[in-house]
């Protein structure tokens, strides 16, 4: 069985979508807002990458999650790991989500053709 992904998910930066599913049917129990990835997200991507040119893959995706962390619910985050059998305080638990979000959003831009992963080795003085 495959596991659940979201819309323009295919797994290339995020290895388990499940925190996440599991984050929005906490976030649902609480009545909250089931926080997704939206243009705003694909638009500061493109924009990085026009900007900067290439841009290390991790760093853009912590900055994609910065923007999202305060969307999240430290509770939920907290309870959906903790559905899987992880312990995490809830503002590690916050971090994680925005993580697995911002993965998203940069699958999602790859699948959209806003941008493209390809590895590279640093030239002499670049490390």
């Amino acid at each position: 069985m495959s596991e659940r992904k979201p819309l323009l998910a295919d797994g290339t930066v995020v290895g388990s979508y499940e925190p996440l599913f599991r984050y929005w049917e906490a976030a649902r129990r609480r009545g909250l807002e089931e926080v997704a990835i939206g243009s705003e997200e694909l638009e500061f991507i493109e924009r990085r990458v026009r900007e900067t040119g290439r841009v290390n893959l991790l760093q853009l995706r912590s900055e994609v999650a910065e923007r999202l962390l305060p969307r999240v619910d430290p509770e939920a985050a907290r309870e959906a790991f903790e559905s899987l059998g992880v312990r995490l305080t809830p503002d590690e638990a916050r971090r994680r989500i925005a993580e697995i979000l911002a993965g998203w959003a940069l699958e999602a831009a790859r699948a959209l053709l806003i941008v493209d992963f390809k590895g590279w080795v640093p030239r002499e003085g670049e490390r």
